[in-house]
């Protein structure tokens, strides 16, 4: 008998080249382990038919049904002039509905012979349209007869795997090849500790793949995935532990404010007082700074909830105590910003060295990459001197001739927008490692968090500052209902007439060249979808129609630095009533007096992104009303979407909704080819409970053993996760 292959054999080795090529291109499977862990999305029972009636449109489906008819047609047509074209109708059905199978030409003399009614079979294909009918052209299949030795009852009983299959490559094949690897689970080295398994009830790895591919009951199936989440869920918070662990054992020089320093003079010249969320937070940042390891804490508010005042707080205590506080902004246009008002919030306490400065004052510096040689050289000086106790900047602040002098806190702002390796090339920057806090306006499920920013402690900031006003988020249906498009831009007339301004928000600029250089699109996105609406062509039709007579500007990514800077400028100071703009404005961006937010094609962002974009308006006192324009059918799930947006201004509810509708491996950052998630059983939603178990066992095992020397299968387990093909995996969040 042939030697059992191993886990890390070659699939082309023991399947043949053919399969393993189609595995590796479209599956990303390339080895006999990764394909025991390909895992089947669902099952049917060979005694109950899988439902015709819930079939997606475009989608490549499996589905177990039986033979109800079989007709066969002949037509004349080019290549049959005579007569001769032969085509087979099947039609099949499982009790919830039909469908129709269709054959042409040489293709139909197989079936015709094996279709026969009452044939049960799988059968795979796209499913399509025709004559407002739902179809299957040219399905493979596979009949569904039982060995020979199975009695009636166990094969009607059995359970069939579906798994994530391709076109090229279909479920029962996969079935197929997965028969073949099976008896290699026997090896597979369980990376659970034996007390935590035993404690929790949970079967071994290699039971869990037997019972996962080859289920006799629906209790196995339930056993096998309690134990494979338990896996994903656990080893990843190993990494998540070990990083934690290796971060705590760093030295950092604890910074404590002054009681009659810098930060005591700007909350004394502050016009409002803190909320008590703010003072909160506050308080655990000062704790963290105080210790003499660094500190790493992720601050997420919703949208206005004052992050910005809080992050200034703890960069003022590190200048009290003599350290620099940098903050790395993701875009040109958010660094100006946070430039501008923090300099304003401060007053004279950043005129540091200057005439008219505090004597407490510092200097806050701001340093991008489009700044004049000459202003940049000055900023670099003062970076290296001290003399700037606070900067604000883009991915310049990382490059190598930037140095601090005594660099104590990095603030790293829309954390999102940066790898792990920008955030640790600015702490690189500290003589010592220097405190880390992240900050993001994107609010994330308390798994999320534990999952994606294992490795940092995380504050809640879920209450607006006192004078924030509610909004108001309505659907504009253009497509159904023109009339309400023509009412939103009133609207907008409205708040100008009130002197108040807007903000019109396009999914693309519009200057793009010719279309080679954008993504190709499958012809079925050509034809369900006009392409997203420009800036450059809405400004001018708004200019020209609607909001005639109006100051309408445009803002977008394109732009020179310092013509955006230009504008933002113009619109903060009132002189500009319409901005047109991308996303650019989604972050940071702060102008009290914006009231109202028109988003077109709002179904091409995402839930988080537009509860991002809405948060620009009511910043002031005047309430703000947020539209969202779109063409899509009111039973569609893009509306639904919107729709869901429109109810709350909960970000924390809006990013379950979001998260329930995306991959979790979209969420998790996988690595970037696409294809594979790293948790494949672990829903981050639902399995809130086994993270929050995982997370805690993960942080008593690395506490007493941080180099896994006692559990050799673990440490494999998590070089295999950390491999070179998702090194990063941990910090795309």
């Amino acid at each position: 008998m042939d030697p059992v292959p191993a886990l890390d054999e070659p699939l082309k080795k023991v399947l043949g080249p053919a399969t393993a090529k189609v595995m590796a291109e479209h599956l990303g499977l390339h080895t006999v382990g990764d394909l025991l862990h390909h895992y089947p999305r669902r099952y049917e029972e060979r005694g109950r038919l899988t439902h015709l009636a819930d079939l997606p449109m475009d989608e490549h489906v499996t589905v177990v049904a039986q033979v109800a008819d079989a007709r066969l047609h002949t037509f004349a047509s080019s290549r049959a002039p005579r007569g001769k074209g032969q085509r087979l109708e099947v039609t099949i059905t499982d009790g919830s509905g039909r469908l129709t199978l269709v054959f042409f030409g040489a293709g139909v003399h197989k079936p015709h012979k094996e279709l026969l009614p009452g044939t049960r079979a799988m059968f795979a294909g796209k499913v399509s349209v025709f004559n407002r009918r739902l179809q299957l052209a040219h399905p493979a299949y596979e009949l569904l007869r039982g060995d020979a030795e199975e009695t009636v009852d166990t094969w009607a009983g059995a359970l069939i795997p579906i798994y994530p299959a391709t076109a090229k490559l279909e479920s029962w094949k996969i079935g197929k090849a997965l028969q073949t690897v099976l008896p290699s689970a026997q090896e597979a080295a369980d990376p659970l500790p034996e007390s935590l398994r035993e404690g929790r009830g949970l079967v071994t790895l290699p039971e869990a793949l037997l019972k996962i591919h080859r289920p006799h009951t629906k209790a196995d199936i339930e056993e096998a995935r309690a134990r494979l989440k338990w896996d994903e869920a656990f080893v990843l918070q190993v990494a998540l532990a070990r990083r934690r662990h290796a971060d705590a054992q760093l030295p950092a020089v604890p910074r404590r404010p002054k009681p009659d320093g810098i930060l005591a003079a700007f909350d004394d010249r502050l016009p409002f007082t803190l909320t008590e969320g703010q003072r909160k937070v506050s308080e655990e940042i000062f704790a963290d700074l105080a210790t003499d390891h660094p500190m790493h804490r992720l601050l997420q508010g919703e949208v206005g909830s004052g992050k910005t005042m809080v992050a200034l707080r703890a960069m003022l205590a590190v200048v009290d105590a003599g350290g620099q506080a940098a903050m790395l902004a993701p875009t040109e246009v958010l660094a100006q910003q946070h430039h501008r008002s923090i300099t304003e919030m401060m007053g004279e306490l950043a005129q540091g060295g200057m005439l008219g400065g505090a004597d407490d004052a510092t200097k806050v510096v701001l340093l991008t990459g489009s700044m004049g040689a000459a202003a940049r050289r000055q900023a670099l000086l003062d970076l290296a001197t001290g003399e700037a106790g606070v900067v604000i900047g883009t991915h310049a602040l990382i490059e190598d001739n930037v140095r601090f002098h005594d660099l104590g806190l990095v603030v790293v702002d829309e954390q999102h927008r940066f790898g792990v390796e920008q955030r640790d090339a600015l702490r690189g920057k500290g003589k010592q490692p220097p405190h880390l806090l992240v900050m993001t306006a994107t609010p994330i499920p308390r798994t999320v968090a534990m999952t994606v920013f294992g490795d940092l402690e995380t504050s809640v900031l879920d209450q607006l500052p006192a004078g924030r006003s509610p909004i108001a988020s309505h659907v504009v249906p253009a497509a159904d209902k023109p009339h309400f498009l023509a009412r939103a831009w009133e609207r907008v007339r409205e708040e100008v007439e009130k002197g108040h301004q807007a903000y019109v928000v396009c999914p693309r600029i519009g200057d793009e060249e010719d279309g080679a250089k954008a993504k190709k699109k499958s012809p079925e996105d050509e034809a369900e979808k006009r392409p997203p609406l420009a800036v450059l062509d809405t400004a001018e039709q708004l200019a020209r129609g609607p909001l005639a007579g109006l100051r309408v500007e445009v803002l977008h990514g394109r732009m020179q630095p310092d013509d955006k800077d230009a504008v933002m400028r113009r619109f903060a100071a009132g002189e500009v009533d319409v901005l047109v703009a991308t996303t650019v404005i989604e972050v940071g961006v702060n102008v009290p007096n914006a009231t109202v937010m028109v988003i077109m094609d709002a179904d091409r962002f995402g839930v988080s992104q537009l509860h991002q974009l809405r948060g620009r308006v009511g910043r002031g006192s005047a309430p703000g009303l947020c539209l969202l324009v779109t063409e899509m059918p009111e039973a569609s799930p893009a509306r639904q979407r919107l729709d869901a947006v429109a109810s709350t201004l909960d970000g924390f509810e809006l990013s379950r909704i979001d998260l329930e509708q995306r991959r979790e491996g979209d969420v998790l950052g996988q690595a970037q080819s696409g294809t594979r998630s790293s948790l494949r059983m672990l829903a981050v939603i639902d399995d809130e409970e086994v993270i929050a178990e995982a997370r805690e066992e993960a942080t008593r095992i690395v506490a007493a053993d941080p180099d896994l020397e006692r559990l050799p299968a673990l440490r494999t387990a998590l070089d295999a996760l950390l491999d070179e093909e998702r090194e990063q995996y941990l910090e795309k969040g």
